[in-house]
């Protein structure tokens, strides 16, 4: 679907749907609004994708662990990625306990193409002193940001630990789900294994469409705050 076509079906989807905008379809996700079920059905396939799509990124300002304030708007112009993680989670662990060490090397080989990427822990529980002890074990570089009250997973709706956003240099979310297809560290049988982030900022800073938009997240649940 070429971006003139993509265009029109998310006008499509805007009528069709009554109200919702591009960037609230409904079914897509961060920022999507509950509205009842009659409105989500209306939405089809290629629309829902559409609007995902075109999905305007909420934005937030969070604290890293060193008590600096990190706000997404200021970084437009710059291609994002949002990790949410928990060290505790052992779908996270093999992203970093292991030589596969998948979150920074991904950060490192991205680092200087105007890239950011942002590992987010929202459970409750974590503090500043476990993730920045979490972060200096794995001598991480990337920005860890702490949202232990769970404000900022429950506006972007993440689902999982690992759960992946990218968003591209206007500030619309252009994927979102896992960050490969390899749950615990285990390749696919009779499946090329792929990195859907690595494959998205590929395409993003290659000037090309990303070709898939959304997967399913796997991991643990992200331990809101109640």
């Amino acid at each position: 679907m070429d971006r003139k076509f993509e265009q029109i079906i998310s006008l499509l989807c805007v009528l069709v749907i009554s109200g919702l905008t591009v960037a609230d379809c409904g079914t897509c996700g961060a920022g999507a609004k509950h509205e009842h079920k009659e409105e989500k059905k209306a939405c089809s396939s290629d629309c829902q994708k559409a609007c995902c799509a075109t999905q305007t990124a909420p934005d937030f300002t969070l604290k890293d662990i060193n008590g600096k304030a990190v706000q997404l708007s200021t970084l437009k112009g710059k291609t994002v990625v949002l990790e949410w993680t928990n060290y505790d989670c052992p779908f996270v662990k093999p992203h970093y306990d292991t030589e596969l060490k998948t979150m920074s090397k991904l950060a490192a080989k991205y680092a200087d193409q105007d890239v950011v990427w942002l590992t987010i822990n929202s459970t409750h529980y974590a503090t500043v002193e476990t993730n920045k002890a979490w972060a200096e074990k794995n001598q991480l570089k990337q920005a860890v940001l702490v949202d232990s009250d769970g404000k900022v997973v429950k506006l972007y709706q993440a689902k999982t630990t690992p759960h992946m956003f990218v968003i591209d240099k206007e500030g619309k979310i252009v994927y979102q789900g896992a960050i490969d297809n390899a749950p615990l560290g285990k390749k696919p049988i009779d499946q090329e294994q792929v990195n859907y982030v690595d494959k998205a900022l590929a395409e993003l800073l290659a000037d090309k469409k990303v070709e898939i938009a959304k997967t399913k997240p796997y991991g643990c649940s992200v331990k809101y705050a109640h």
